[in-house]
């Protein structure tokens, strides 16, 4: 398996539905791009469908003046707004861009769906086909794969089926794929289906079930680890990147089995204070420092078989502070069988 010196950053930030310039979402957008640019600096930027509200020329206009703003690489996904009237998605080519696609970066091949082309959902033929061979392709390069789609294959209400799906889930349960990530919902949920992890971005344009925001996600190797910061976060951006989070685990290479160090990566716009870790609930440790932005805990190597969690915290030279933790699991024999679970629990939406 090709590995990299560097891992993969990049930022997803939530269905845009932008109308006019000043609304509580382009605000919220312009909010997102400006953390992508100063905090983050991402190695892409994906936009994940639903960019425009009704497909119109000047909604994509100001989506255009959105993305120019960038200094990071940038893609956009089609959502079922950005083809309202408009099924061949014409627009979106014109002021957008091509609907799908696929790239490689530091061992990893990222494809990027367009579920809209059939009514509610689907894939034609062709796009079927393309992507059984990027995935297949990706594989045999020692690549691992992620799949970028607008549609959430759990959203609650609504029937993940339609033309060329039985392709997509013939493809996405018959090969091994990193990871999954979706918009659409409007609400903010991780899907484990034992096999595969999904994650759905809440939406900034009409978002349920807390603040707008964006997703932040870190791949390295077996190594995935991702966080939601909202327009109200302050101060450092905190992510655990290793342990994997039990609900992210999908096999043994995702489980500790023995002595192990946790990663700690840490943004922020200005010099750091102090950054720390615990675990399972214990004294506060400085972590150490691995590099200008990741820090490092050691585990130790008699940890019970079952759950763990390791908690990380960080504040600036200004007293704003950041936070994140992982539930972990443990087995010494390194075996590890995925349970299928969400989170959060979602049961009611206004927007399907």
């Amino acid at each position: 398996m090709r590995r990299s010196d560097e891992p993969v950053v990049f930022v997803v930030p939530g269905d845009l539905h932008l109308t006019e310039a000043g609304l509580d979402n382009h605000r919220a957008a312009l909010w997102a791009v400006g953390e992508a640019n100063a905090l983050i600096r991402p190695d892409f930027v994906q936009f994940i469908g639903d960019n425009a509200q009704d497909a119109t020329d000047a909604q994509f206009r100001l989506f255009r003046e959105l993305t120019a703003r960038l200094t990071a690489p940038w893609f956009a996904l089609v959502g079922d707004h950005d083809v309202h009237g408009d099924p061949a998605a014409s627009r979106f080519r014109s002021l957008v861009g091509d609907p799908w696609g696929a790239s490689s970066l530091r061992g990893f091949r990222f494809v990027r769906l367009d579920t809209q082309e059939a009514k509610p959902l689907g894939l034609s033929a062709a796009q079927a086909g393309w992507f059984r061979d990027q995935v297949d392709a990706a594989l045999e390069a020692g690549e691992r794969v992620v799949v970028f789609q607008h549609n959430y294959p759990f959203q609650i209400w609504e029937t993940f089926d339609g033309l060329g799906i039985d392709a997509w889930r013939e493809v996405v349960q018959t090969h091994r794929i990193a990871a999954i990530f979706t918009g659409h919902t409007h609400y903010l949920q991780t899907a484990n289906d034992g096999r595969n992890v999904t994650a759905a971005v809440r939406s900034i344009g009409d978002p349920e079930g807390g603040p707008p925001g964006y997703l932040l996600a870190f791949l390295e190797g077996e190594d995935l680890a991702f966080l939601y910061r909202t327009i109200e976060d302050e101060g450092p951006a905190v992510l655990v990147t290793h342990p994997r989070e039990k609900l992210l685990a999908t096999g043994p290479a995702h489980v500790v089995s023995g002595p192990d160090r946790a990663r700690v990566r840490v943004w922020s716009e200005g010099p750091m204070a102090k950054a720390e870790g615990r675990l399972d609930g214990g004294a506060w440790l400085t972590l150490e420092p691995l590099g200008p932005l990741d820090w490092s805990y050691a585990l130790p190597g008699n940890l019970a078989k079952g759950d763990h969690r390791f908690e990380a915290r960080a504040e600036d030279a200004k007293g704003r502070k950041g936070n994140n933790a992982v539930t972990f699991a443990v087995d010494p024999t390194g075996r590890y069988t995925a349970v299928p679970g969400v989170w959060p629990p979602v049961s009611g939406t206004n927007f399907c």
